[in-house]
């Protein structure tokens, strides 16, 4: 089974690019960061220099790992899904379960190391940037040179691999259920979610209860912040269904055609769709939990006329990497997730129109879609970050909310918004270009 692994990677090149790009990103970031951790241990550091270099590493490569194993496990989750028809033919043709699992596996395996090997000189000139970032603030030393060494590439390998194989596997046993007629089992996804939301309420409600104590303030109601989106994520089906509840009397109403086509689409697929509101709700509740709190902590800084310590900076320059590291995963794991979904459902489209439906009609359904989507995402990942954003400016200011306006979070949304809609229909247009005959045909 590994050499029909092997053939297929090399027949079908483009099915993997996806999750060759999820492997080589997240190799890249955990061999960026580690590589602090050579340079923090390298001889002649000061000890200043080696806390900020390990603070930084040991926090943002934590995050790193996380999101390696939910990009991957997303785009080999959809990958696996639209392989039904292959494996269900080497079933019919003889191969056990076990042996198309090794199958997948493996071709996960390779794709990964490739992606961890080609990640390596990416992640040696970007631990040279981070360094160079820390020295101009001020945080790490200038004699202090950066070292790229085990750590560092051990980590970016075993945990690129680690992550795929473990997402491979999942798919693969999650797809046979599938096949064989049984209910995927979401208890620990329900009791993950459950527990989640009620830590992350927690945590916002302990803000209060901490006042004014100093920068420290901000890492409960942040983490707070960051379960309460993780919980919402694991509840997205249920989320998106409640809104169908809602509102699709009013789409099919004034929606017409498209809006039919939407709400019953919605509801066929409710399940299948979560994997692009799970990221969504994770980019749109992070991010804006962590610039809103870093904002209300540089106006308390400026309004107390106080110089910014190097813990300030490191703080800073830390909120500033994890929101990057974040808003470049959920849009990998987005617009992967939401390309290969709509792109899956050729023969769908063909059968639309071959009932009557214009490529206008289903080109306003998908944008009909991508719209309730990016407003589901878009307020619950506020919601998870108004509930941690609130706390701490309480705690530091005598105001409720942040005087920084609702610039950012119209930042923030506005890119979720771009990347749902124009992979949506990009993706949606350049199926429509085959005919629908044809389509219904290959699709058979």
């Amino acid at each position: 089974m590994f050499s029909l692994a092997m053939r297929s990677i090399r027949q079908r090149p483009g099915r993997f690019a996806a999750t060759l790009l999820s492997a080589f990103l997240g190799a890249t970031i955990i061999m960026m960061f580690n590589s602090l951790l050579d340079t923090a241990g390298a001889d002649g550091v000061d000890d200043t220099s080696a806390e900020s270099l390990s603070t930084a590493a040991m926090v943002v490569g934590g995050y790193g790992s996380l999101l390696v194993f939910f990009a991957v496990a997303s785009t080999l989750t959809v990958a696996v899904r639209q392989r039904t028809d292959e494996i269900d033919l080497l079933r019919s043709t003889g191969a056990t379960p076990a042996q198309i699992t090794r199958m997948v596996v493996g071709e996960a395996a390779v794709v990964a190391l490739a992606g961890a090997l080609l990640a390596i000189v990416p992640g040696m000139v970007g631990g040279r940037i981070l360094l160079d970032m820390f020295q101009d603030s001020g945080q790490v030393a200038d004699d202090v040179d950066h070292a790229f060494g085990t750590v560092a590439l051990m980590s970016g390998i075993d945990i690129t691999l680690l992550a795929s194989v473990g997402a491979a596997f999942l798919a693969v046993r999650r797809a046979g259920r599938a096949r064989a007629g049984r209910a995927p089992r979401r208890r620990l996804r329900t009791w993950g979610g459950y527990a989640a939301l009620g830590l992350g309420a927690g945590l916002c409600l302990t803000g209060f209860a901490m006042g004014d104590a100093g920068p420290e303030a901000m890492a409960p109601p942040a983490y707070g912040a960051i379960l309460l989106s993780v919980g919402f994520a694991a509840f997205s089906p249920a989320l998106l269904g409640g809104l169908l509840r809602l509102a699709g009397g009013v789409l099919t109403a004034f929606g017409g055609g498209s809006g039919y086509l939407t709400v019953h689409g919605l509801r066929q697929r409710a399940a299948q769709l979560s994997g692009v509101l799970m990221p969504m709700v994770l980019f749109v509740g992070i991010s804006v939990a962590t610039l809103y709190m870093q904002s209300v902590e540089n106006d308390h800084i400026e309004a107390a006329g106080l110089t910014r310590s190097v813990d300030d900076k490191n703080l800073e320059t830390l909120n500033f990497v994890v929101v990057g590291i974040i808003a470049v995963f959920a849009c990998v794991m987005l617009v992967n997730t939401l390309y290969a979904a709509t792109s899956y459902r050729s023969r769908e489209f063909g059968q639309q129109r071959l009932a009557g439906a214009t490529p206008g009609q289903v080109l306003a359904g998908v944008g009909l879609e991508g719209l309730l989507l990016t407003v589901t995402g878009v307020f619950f990942g506020t919601l998870a970050a108004v509930a941690g954003i609130v706390p701490f400016t309480v705690a530091r200011t005598d105001h409720v909310l942040p005087e920084a306006g609702y610039g950012i979070w119209a930042a923030v949304a506005g890119v979720a918004a771009a990347a749902t809609l124009a992979t949506a229909l990009g993706t949606a247009r350049r199926v429509l270009r085959t005919p629908a005959v044809e389509t219904v045909a290959l699709a058979a």
